[in-house]
């Protein structure tokens, strides 16, 4: 489907008034523009503020889930009480600061040392493509690549990855596509998993839960939250098809419903919220 602009009064006015929420936001191009490169990390202060005002709120729950690995996104919003998902949730820091790694390193590394050297050659020489070694996970972009040329490395690196699977335990890992994107990682790194393995965790009758996501990789997620009863917004600069409740045009839109929240939820607080 293709989901409507964002109705921003409403949802700021539904926000404001639940009895409790979880917030959880995609990094990049969600809540701010894409870095030059994957492993670019540029701290921004105002945005630790505006997720700072929010996870000091009563009854708001503040969390990144994002593709990045989690020191990235820890250097990239310092900000103590929220919680962090790297690498699609596999890796995790709760609000009180434990970490928590969800899946079996040894099984994974192996794997991903022997796709690693191919997908380096597969780009030797090329313009436009950059490898993420996440640690848990590889990453193949090619934003800055030509479409054609983009099309035929990234599927020949498709086939190095899926001749590497074969003899990796069934069901471990997986290959995720997405726009001038290939990733191998572990099948447990998938948001929609990651978003229901929170809630499940960490139990909070009555409080809504909404995502904001803008590719791909949000999608799962956006379908895990709309099962919960919330509310899902995918951000994109023009219309396309999402599993998302509704569209917001720019990460600089999401920050400023954000400011709003914080602002309505502040001035709407009960005496029994003191």
């Amino acid at each position: 489907m293709i989901p409507p602009l964002c109705d921003v009064d409403s949802i700021v006015e539904r926000l404001a008034q639940a009895p409790a929420l979880r917030l959880y936001m995609d990094y990049d191009g969600t809540l701010a523009d894409f870095a030059p490169t994957p492993d670019t990390i540029i701290p921004d202060p105002e945005l630790a503020r505006l997720l700072g005002r929010l996870a000091q709120l009563p009854q708001v729950q503040v969390g990144v889930v994002s593709g990045r690995r989690l020191g990235h996104i820890r250097a990239l919003v310092p900000v103590p009480g929220i919680l962090m998902a790297g690498t699609y949730g596999v890796q995790l820091r709760w609000p009180d600061g434990t970490e928590v790694q969800r899946l079996d390193w040894p099984v994974i590394q192996p794997v991903l040392a022997a796709v690693k050297p191919q997908w380096l050659a597969v780009i030797e020489d090329r313009q436009g493509f950059y490898l993420e070694d996440k640690g848990l996970a590889l990453a193949l972009h090619a934003r800055f690549a030509e479409d054609g040329v983009a099309e035929d490395v990234l599927a020949a690196a498709r086939r190095l990855a899926e001749g590497v699977l074969l003899a990796a335990p069934a069901g471990q890992l997986h290959i995720l596509d997405g726009h001038k994107f290939l990733e191998v990682g572990p099948a447990l790194a998938n948001k929609g998993r990651t978003v229901e393995y929170l809630v499940e965790q960490d139990p909070w009758p009555g409080a809504l839960p909404v995502y904001f996501g803008d590719d791909n990789r949000d999608e799962d997620a956006f379908v895990a939250v709309r099962a919960l009863g919330g509310l899902s917004i995918v951000v994109a600069g023009e219309e396309r098809p999402s599993e998302a409740s509704c569209r917001l045009p720019s990460p600089a839109a999401v920050r400023r419903l954000l400011g709003r929240l914080a602002a309505a939820r502040l001035s709407a607080r009960r005496p029994d919220d003191e």
